[in-house]
């Protein structure tokens, strides 16, 4: 089955396609030619899956999935939740909302925080969402080099390793957008036809 990932990020296009394997043909916006920037004006991680996911079925009509996820911080009444993206600016750098949400938590000792995804599906048969969290601690400082956004800083619990230090296998096995895809990919299999 061909399913277009609907997110001109290449981090996220890389993880979806080694937590999916070889079960699915994911297909890129480039592969089916959609080069523009995807609308994300919604408030809430539900809207902004469902906006970017309309638009590529509307558009393009192919059977698609898109993500959004946040980082939510519960000191900070779960900012930055939504804009975790644009959280320092519209450049959108990785660094400088690391290096704002430290700020933000400065002296502060409740650290809890999850990341959260919810991924939206839409065939010519409906559509339907998913979502999975994990859950963790906000870092005084960054450690490790893998993973992209603010994988450094974030301990999941239960782990010695920050999601920046694990393998992207590692990473697969216990991440938000690995717990909402395979249930994307459970829902799949029940409804192949």
């Amino acid at each position: 089955m061909d399913l277009c990932f609907a997110t001109n990020n290449i981090h996220k296009l890389e993880e979806i396609k080694a937590i999916l394997g070889n079960k699915y043909q994911i297909v890129s916006l480039e592969d089916i030619n959609c080069h523009e920037e995807l609308p994300e004006e919604r408030n809430t991680l539900e809207g902004n899956s469902l906006q970017k996911a309309e638009y590529v079925f509307n558009n393009y009509s192919v059977s698609c999935f898109a993500d959004d996820t946040g980082l939510e911080v519960e000191s900070l009444d779960g900012a930055p939740g939504v804009y975790s993206a644009r959280y320092a600016g519209e450049q959108r750098s990785h660094d400088d909302n690391m290096n704002l949400l430290l700020k933000n938590l400065a002296g502060k000792t409740n650290r809890k925080a999850q990341f959260r995804t919810v991924v939206t599906l839409i065939q010519r048969d409906g559509l339907h969402q998913f979502d999975g969290i994990v859950e963790g601690v906000i870092l005084e400082e960054r450690k490790g080099k893998g993973g992209f956004g603010y994988d450094p800083i974030f301990l999941p619990n239960g782990f010695s390793k920050t999601l920046a230090e694990m393998s992207m296998e590692e990473k697969n096995r216990i991440s938000h957008r690995a717990r909402a895809t395979q249930k994307l990919v459970e829902f799949l299999k029940r409804n192949q036809r």
